[in-house]
């Protein structure tokens, strides 16, 4: 292993990509894969910059903005930052447009439209910010091992501390009409939302109560904040205007600080009286949207279930049984297969799906003849292919990082069917028995993105719904046998213009397709007669109709939204003459506000590239480091406080990053040689070089562990990921060192050494598959294991140490609820009388300000009750039960800058057995304890969490002395 750490940095190539540079990006992709989107995205980046610097008055304040291209995910998403840099990261593949909670244009167009908006508001900066950013170097970003950065991050990025309904909702307004009002301010999901909850009489989050508990235990979590922020931006907009909702936006010289002061300060009224104005004012026009729906009569249905059941997959209905068996995703229960009963509404959970996804949780295909379920895991990243026995409960891996989704099973001839994302284009692919292997029948161009299929009853049709490059969408029919020769020419098709057509799927007899489109603002179910091309309308429905299920009987399964999620129901579709339509929000403020047209961005295709491009080439991390901030300190050493600097250099992608901290002591009691304190770090992805003297550190500030030591160390470690298959995770981590002028061991306070010279080796295996349901703040079940050993040479002797851990947990019935133990075992060689050759144990190992994990009881080295180092073994074996019940939380505890979000409670008792194979020292230790922490959040976005904590020690059974906790844990 030592081999390894020292020769490995020579030979490890480095970090490179392809870049593409103008004046104003610097675009990263990798070539030749990601080549052919580089001049659409670059011309989308700059047609979109051009409209920010104007719409804002913004200039950005580095040069050039980094956008990164990738495909680490099977659905388009993104995400972009102000702090420390400008950045725009970008997966590539086409995005779930699932219930239309995305419109259907062009995707890089829409994602660079929303995204900038992000960036040009996190930067926005008047003068006294530039000020700030000046004396920092930069805009430094919040480092938990400098809280102090927390306000250096305000000062330099005021407007990156903002809740992210405010991020969210302003970039959703923007892109929808910069791209001519195609986009979720016009959205029809999102008038569906909020009609259903005045209809359903549902809970109206106010602004504090939407970040504290809203976007956490509600079923549509995050989403919240895109649906509430959107809808707040779009009230303010037609109550006062554009204009005053960009002022509001927007960092001029006569602005304030902090977000909320701004609003005050355009709008002449609080943030909160106006958040509540809009709701009064939202249930206004909610209560004439449901009035102008009742207008024709409503399609009557028989909900098969009491109240919502949060997210479902398509499902199928199985006659033999009267069961629908499809995906799961509902609030305190972890996502899972599940075959809900028709007779009685009941719900039997047959397998977990790891990795669900919002609103669709899984892709989907039934053999009805076998009983077998075909679904998907990891829906967020590379998507697994499984498949579920329901008779047995037994599942089983098929097709491993297959990226094939939109499943369609053919019982003629046992095929399964899906559609393959990668590198941006989707491909239609044929999956025979035994289902593990797949073959390529057809990849369409970029831009057109088909989805949810269907195979006809005779397996000779395949249906599918289709986005083309300019945003139209179709429902379009193929001969199977055309589509095997690679002919991609429809026998049929119909167009829905810009709305989405959804779960179409083929009726018993082959005759019909049947699925549902927001055509009037409402989603109906439509029936389209493939023969004559004809689509009908077969429902009226209130709030919106959602992924048929045909029936022998000819009535329909649907799932209807409501304000507790999608309800399974059974309907009985009749062609309709008329169906009601709805006003939306967005096309009343376009009304009273016509300026909103001209804030189209046009086409990306006018931006002359060719003219804008300055460099081309490769970008190697290590290279390009510059620095991203520089800032005063305050660190602890030993009982003593120390003041100094921090420097921080990255590189554009924040791939490779050097660390210095210089401090100096002000305790003039320290020696001479102790007062300087140094810390030098360079890590790269995987490697991190580290040298430290006299080592400080903020939170010795707050004692009793300490962290702080003499003398130096030069340090590598090197950090890899073997498995990264979420929740599913193997670690290695290897750690060479060599320290001098010790007089305590490195990992030990209250140890002191008889040498001043060690060097060390430890090497540590960790693997972690554990999982929560939606609503949960903490692991419920699964397992986790790792195995770590230690090499130490000092004084001529060589010790060796190895310990191994295993931890595993299960749900209760109870909400939140559950139960774990935790093991651990070790043994040291060496003689007993060498420090090294010992474990030590003892106390909690929180500090009262800490930025280490909250519940340190569960480590191997903790032991409450006992103090720091206390106990010695040369060899021991523990165990941890823990009962974690159900949180508790808050909504309206606190201000939207300063807020609770949940209470959680632990009890837990603890046993430890010290060198159980020498009677001589042989000791048994046990404790009980409490802890309870409460989680709240600052300035919008950073977490904390203060803990309190009790427990009681004991030696052979008898009481010896108890621990007190109390620990405010930052970020």
């Amino acid at each position: 292993m030592l081999a390894l750490v020292i020769s490995t940095p020579s030979r490890a190539a480095p970090l490179e990509m392809n870049v593409l540079e103008t004046k104003d990006l610097r675009l990263f992709y990798l070539d030749p894969l990601q080549t052919y989107l580089v001049p659409h995205t670059a011309r989308s980046f700059q047609n979109s910059l051009d409209f920010q610097r104007k719409i804002f008055d913004w200039t950005p304040y580095d040069a050039q903005t980094a956008v990164l291209l990738k495909d680490f995910a099977d659905y388009g998403n993104a995400a972009a930052t102000a702090s420390p840099v400008n950045l725009v990261m970008i997966d590539i593949a086409p995005p779930s447009h699932t219930y239309e909670t995305l419109p259907g244009s062009e995707r890089i167009y829409s994602t660079m439209n929303h995204e900038l908006v992000h960036v040009a508001t996190g930067d926005a900066w008047n003068e006294q910010d530039a000020w700030w950013r000046r004396f920092f170097g930069g805009k430094p970003s919040v480092t938990g091992a400098h809280p102090e950065s927390i306000l250096y991050y305000y000062l330099t990025t005021p407007r990156m501390v903002v809740p992210r309904w405010y991020t969210e909702g302003s970039a959703v307004f923007l892109e929808t009409w910069m791209s001519g009002g195609l986009g979720r301010a016009q959205g029809a999901f999102d008038e569906m939302v909020f009609r259903s909850m005045v209809r359903d009489d549902s809970h109206f989050y106010s602004a504090l109560g939407l970040v504290s508990q809203g976007t956490r235990i509600d079923f549509q979590v995050g989403v919240n904040a895109y649906l509430y922020g959107t809808r707040f931006m779009n009230y303010l907009a037609l109550e006062y205007s554009p204009e005053q909702l960009i002022e509001w936006l927007k960092r001029g010289e006569d602005s304030k600080r902090y977000y909320a002061n701004q609003f005050m300060h355009v709008f002449g009224a609080s943030l909160e009286d106006t958040w509540d104005d809009w709701i009064a004012w939202e249930h206004v026009f909610q209560g004439a949207n449901l009035e102008a729906v009742r207008q024709f009569p409503l399609t009557e249905t028989r909900p098969l279930t009491k109240r919502g059941a949060g997210s479902i997959s398509r499902s199928y209905y199985d006659p033999e049984n009267n069961t629908m068996v499809g995906a799961f995703r509902i609030p305190g229960i972890v996502a899972h297969v599940g075959v809900l009963s028709l007779d009685d509404g009941s719900l039997e959970r047959v397998t977990d799906i790891k990795g669900p996804m919002l609103y669709m949780v899984s892709s989907t295909a039934y053999d009805q003849q076998t009983k077998t379920l075909f679904f998907t895991n990891d829906n967020h990243n590379f998507r697994d292919l499984r498949a579920v026995d329901l008779k047995t409960g037994k599942d089983r891996m098929l097709l491993k990082d297959a990226r094939i989704g939109d499943l369609a099973f053919d019982a003629n001839d046992d095929v399964l069917w899906g559609l393959r994302h990668l590198n941006g284009y989707v491909t239609l692919v044929r999956i025979p028995p035994p289902y593990d292997s797949w073959n390529q029948v057809y990849t369409w161009p970029y831009g057109t993105v088909p989805f949810e299929i269907d195979i006809s009853p005779d397996g000779a049709l395949l249906s599918m719904s289709m986005g083309e490059l300019d945003g139209k969408q179709y429902l379009r029919v193929f001969r199977v046998e055309d589509l095997l020769e690679e002919r991609s020419r429809p026998m049929a098709e119909y167009s829905f213009g810009d709305a989405i057509p959804e779960g179409f799927v083929f009726s018993p007899d082959g005759r019909y397709l049947f699925g549902s489109s927001y055509l009037t603002g409402i989603s109906n179910i439509f029936r389209y007669e493939i023969e004559t091309g004809d689509m009908e309308a077969v429902s009226n429905a209130e709030t919106g109709y959602f992924r048929p299920i045909p029936l022998a009987d000819g009535s329909l399964i649907v799932f209807e939204f409501t304000g507790q999620g999608f309800v399974p129901a059974v309907i009985d579709p009749q062609p309709l003459q008329d169906v009601s339509a709805i006003t939306f929000l967005g096309t009343e403020v376009i009304k009273k506000h016509p300026v909103l047209s001209q804030w189209g961005v046009g086409s990306p295709a006018d931006v002359p590239l060719d003219d804008l491009i300055t460099k081309e080439g490769m970008y190697t991390p290590r290279r390009e480091l510059q620095g991203m901030g520089r800032y005063p300190i305050i660190e602890g050493y030993l009982d003593s406080v120390a003041l100094g600097y921090n420097w921080e250099f990255t590189d554009p992608m924040l791939f490779n990053t050097l660390t210095v901290n210089a401090s100096y002591s002000l305790d003039g009691s320290l020696g001479s040689s102790e007062r300087l304190h140094a810390d030098l770090e360079y890590a790269t992805m995987d490697w991190r070089f580290r040298y430290w003297h006299n080592n400080a550190d903020f939170y010795d500030l707050f004692g009793p562990t300490k962290r702080s030591r003499k003398g130096d160390a030069f340090i590598v470690g090197y950090n890899k990921a073997l498995i990264f298959d979420l929740p599913r995770r193997l670690d290695l981590e290897i750690e060479a060192a060599y320290y001098t002028g010790l007089d305590t061991l490195p990992n030990n306070q209250n140890v002191p050494t008889s040498f001043a010279e060690l060097a060390s080796m430890a090497a540590d295996i960790r693997y972690t598959h554990t999982r929560k349901s939606l609503g949960a703040v903490d692991h419920e079940k699964g397992f986790r294991w790792n195995t770590t050993g230690f090499m130490d040479y000092a004084d001529s002797e060589l010790v060796a140490k190895f310990y191994a851990g295993f931890d595993f947990g299960f749900a209760l019935p109870w909400k939140h609820s559950s139960v774990w133990l935790y093991n651990a075992a070790g043994i040291a060689g060496g003689d007993r009388d060498n420090t090294l050759s010992n474990w030590y144990f003892g106390a909690f190992g929180n500090n009262y300000v800490d930025d280490r994990e909250v519940k340190r009881y569960r480590e191997f080295n903790s032991f409450p009750g006992f103090e720091i180092d206390q106990i010695q073994a040369q060899n021991f074996a523990k165990s941890v039960l823990e009962w974690n019940l159900p949180p508790v939380t808050f909504e309206e505890v606190g201000t939207p800058s300063f807020y609770l979000t949940w209470m959680r409670t632990a009890l837990f008792a603890g046993g430890l057995i010290a060198d159980f194979n020498k009677d001589q020292y042989k000791e048994t230790y046990t404790n009980l304890g409490i802890q309870v922490d409460l989680h709240f959040t600052v300035i919008q976005r950073l977490p904390m969490t203060i803990s309190f904590g009790y427990a009681q020690g004991y030696v052979d059974g008898k009481k010896y002395d108890n621990e007190w906790l109390i620990s405010l844990k930052i970020l």
